[in-house]
C-alpha cells in the first residue's frame, strides 16, 4: 500500500496543482472579459446622454480588476466612409461627410503559473480588446 501511494500522490498531487493553475487562468481572463463588457456598456449609456470621460472609464477598468495604467488602454479611432481601415486622426478621412468614431478599449495582464518553476511552460498574457461605435 505504501509503495503504490508513493507511485500515485504524486501524480494526484500535480493534477490538483494543475486544475488549481488552469482555474486560476480561465477566471482571470473571465474578469478581463467582464471588465471589457462593463467598459463597453459604460460607453454605450454615454450615447444615450450620460457623460463620462475617457479618464474615468480607464480609471474604472483599472480599479475594478486591479490593474496599472499601462495595462488599460482608451483610444479613439475613426472609420471614414465605407473604408474597413480605421484611424486615430478625423482629419485622415478628408471631406467625407461620412464618419465613424469608435472607442478601443484594450485590458492586458500577464500570469505566471506555479510548474514555470520547474521548467514547465510560460508566462500567459492576456489581451482582451472591444471597439464601440459612439457616433454614427
Amino acid at each position: 500500500m505504501a509503495i503504490e501511494t508513493a507511485i500515485v500522490a504524486p501524480v494526484l498531487i500535480l493534477m490538483t496543482l494543475g486544475t488549481f493553475e488552469v482555474g486560476t487562468v480561465v477566471a482571470r481572463q473571465h474578469e478581463l472579459q467582464s471588465a471589457a463588457n462593463e467598459a463597453e456598456i459604460i460607453i454605450m449609456s454615454t450615447n444615450q446622454g450620460a457623460t463620462v470621460e475617457i479618464d474615468d472609464i480607464k480609471t474604472i477598468l483599472q480599479s475594478s480588476v486591479d490593474l496599472g495604467s499601462d495595462q488599460v488602454s482608451i483610444e479613439r479611432e475613426y472609420r471614414c466612409a465605407l473604408n474597413q481601415n480605421k484611424t486615430k486622426v478625423r482629419g485622415n478621412c478628408g471631406s467625407s461627410a461620412f464618419v465613424l468614431e469608435y472607442l478601443n478599449v484594450v485590458v492586458k495582464d500577464s500570469y505566471t503559473p506555479t510548474w514555470t518553476a520547474f521548467g514547465i511552460g510560460q508566462e500567459i498574457d492576456f489581451r482582451v480588446e472591444r471597439s464601440v461605435l459612439i457616433t454614427s
